[in-house]
């Protein structure tokens, strides 16, 4: 897994899938506690499917990226959308076309970055993300963080390593302060112009279909939205076969 130094203490690990060069290169955003590696499989079966290459990574403080040396703010996801994403983006290819692909946080972090309208962004395809902050949401990070003090969810030490405990915390606490419960990104929506598709599952404990609503009605481009049934908050693992076909349909679209 190829290491971009960015910065003092700020390395960050992707990989990358061979595909198509004539095909936009998809670009994968993990969760709020993702990683590279927690996309199980889903990026390569995309991209494979699709013919697209792509380009997956680890998120400064995850996986096997540099861990994080500072506290996050209620603008952390701006600071990955458009600082960190960027630069990754001009480093590692430079001048070619893209989807971007974001799961949760991975896909309000995709939505901000197309606010800024790049010119080689060809759309945007979000699983799960959130616009704004709802009573659901908070509550589940809450039965989250007492999971983790209680020891229940020591599976994420397999993919973050000794970060996993500042990871978590950095999470799950931003989320939980009364300052973040203001936090609202549908005011950049109307800048977003190119094809979007919003994916959720029914089912999902972190968000309603509100938050879908509100991306497709207020984007500027067109915009889909699907709901799948019978799922929760991760479609491409819960329900695989429907969202590969939904995305692969949607990138097909793509030119």
């Amino acid at each position: 897994m190829p290491t971009l130094n960015i910065d003092k203490n700020y390395d960050l690990h992707y990989s990358l899938i061979q595909g198509d060069l004539d095909r936009p290169c998809l670009v994968f955003l993990h969760e709020g506690l993702g990683c590279e590696a927690m996309w199980e499989g889903f990026s390569e079966l995309l991209c494979k499917t699709t013919g697209c290459a792509g380009l997956v990574y680890d998120r400064l403080g995850y996986g096997k990226s540099s861990p994080l040396t500072h506290a996050h703010t209620v603008h952390y996801m701006h600071d990955y959308a458009l600082k960190e994403l960027p630069t990754l983006l001009e480093t590692v290819m430079p001048g070619r076309p893209f989807i971007l692909i974001g799961h949760s946080d991975g896909g309000s972090i995709s939505l901000i970055y197309g606010a800024e309208r790049p010119a080689l962004l060809k759309g945007i395809i979000t699983v799960a993300a959130h616009v704004f902050v709802e009573p659901e949401t908070i509550a589940r990070i809450r039965s989250a963080d007492e999971a983790w003090d209680k020891g229940r969810l020591k599976g994420l030490f397999k993919y973050h390593g000794d970060k996993t405990e500042t990871i978590f915390k950095a999470w799950s606490s931003t989320w939980l302060t009364d300052w973040f419960k203001h936090w609202n990104i549908e005011y950049l929506l109307p800048s977003i112009e190119v094809p979007l598709l919003a994916i959720q599952g029914v089912n999902d404990l972190y968000g309603s279909i509100d938050q879908v609503n509100a991306i497709v009605s207020k984007s500027s481009g067109h915009a889909q939205f699907k709901m799948v049934e019978n799922c929760g908050h991760a479609p491409h693992l819960e329900a695989q076969p429907i969202t590969l076909a939904l995305m692969s349909d949607f990138i097909a679209q793509i030119q």
